[in-house]
């Protein structure tokens, strides 16, 4: 699973042709989460709260870039928040 970005020890990795809905999965410590990338929302995981949030504003400047990794299955890092 390629790594789209890292900061404050959050990874942000994304499988391409994965199922369905498009989204991106979020790595912190032990911590799991799934975010749709349509609404932002974590639909998976049990990540904490102030993960959360910092997950939520970095994918909310990056959104359109990560709707066409995901459609494009072109692979790009992306800056840290």
């Amino acid at each position: 699973m390629p790594l789209i970005s890292k900061f404050y020890g959050i990874m942000i990795k994304m499988y391409f042709n994965d199922h369905l809905p498009c989204h991106f999965h979020a790595i912190y410590n032990e911590y799991n989460g799934i975010f749709d990338l349509n609404t932002l929302e974590m639909i998976e995981g049990d990540l904490p709260s102030k993960a959360i949030l910092l997950i939520k504003e970095w994918a909310n400047q990056y959104q359109q870039e990560l709707l066409n990794m995901w459609n494009n299955k072109e692979f790009k890092r992306l800056p840290e928040l």
